[in-house]
């Protein structure tokens, strides 16, 4: 008898605890880490995605550590991204290799179905598939998409190609209407890991892809330099001031 009261007496305990842990709901932050990138042409707010945490956790580290403070965008193809990052684009004996640098490490694929390549996505740069088959991301070069908008044959056309190297590939509705009414880059799709997005100044975006660029390389003929900025505010301004509404906000 004295073993079964001490039992009921901690089984009451166990699910008196129990009831007060599920009772509590997971706390929402009410803040967030923006990134301002400013550039000659003008500054981009870009808003790091929470589903991708490891290549989130890595570029507001070096944006914060200033790693990206003089680099440049090595690469610019209109209608498509422009490309940075690369630490060897601000050292003037290594500028020729920019596209081959890095901080030694890369990062695991994040890659996401839900995020897309659409105009302002951020996204990492990486290896090819034949040395690189698991997509690991480089540690610190990255694009930002500009892209084009496409029309319902033309997505259509992409989609009959992805197809042929993924069967099960296919754009939801909402994916479709938004290369036809943003544009962006969708056969990079399933492919390179998207892990934020600019929340302002997309005209920059522009202003760089239109620059001169040198045959072949898609180097910018006039250096386009860069600088980066760690700002943490609280998600109602972000909303204010950027116009930007969080998912499921409490």
């Amino acid at each position: 008898m004295q073993i079964s009261r001490y039992t009921l007496i901690f089984s009451i305990f166990l699910l008196c605890f129990c009831a007060v842990g599920f009772s509590q709901k997971k706390k929402i932050p009410k803040k967030d880490s923006l990134v301002q990138i400013t550039t000659p042409h003008g500054n981009m707010i870009v808003r790091l995605y929470t589903e991708t945490p490891a290549h989130r956790a890595n570029f507001l580290k070096l944006a914060g550590e200033g790693y990206y403070n003089g680099t440049t965008f090595h690469r610019v193809i209109k209608e498509f991204m422009i490309q940075g990052g690369d630490p060897y684009s601000k050292d003037p004996k290594k500028k020729n290799l920019a596209g081959q640098g890095g901080p030694g490490y890369t990062i695991p694929a994040e890659i996401n179905t839900k995020f897309i390549h659409t105009k302002g996505v951020l996204a990492a740069a990486r290896t090819g598939d034949r040395v690189n088959p698991k997509r690991e991301s480089s540690g610190s070069q990255f694009y930002i998409v500009q892209g084009k908008k496409y029309t319902e044959q033309e997505i259509q056309r992409i989609t009959n190609g992805m197809m042929q190297q993924n069967p099960d590939f296919k754009f939801t509705e909402a994916q479709k209407t938004a290369y036809m009414e943003i544009g962006g880059s969708p056969w990079l799709d399933g492919a390179y890991t998207a892990f934020g997005e600019v929340i302002s100044g997309l005209e920059v975006i522009d202003k760089i892809a239109a620059q001169k660029v040198v045959p072949r390389v898609n180097r910018p003929v006039k250096d386009i330099s860069m600088s980066m900025e760690v700002i943490v505010m609280k998600k109602k301004k972000i909303t204010k001031t950027y116009g930007f509404e969080y998912p499921n906000k409490k």
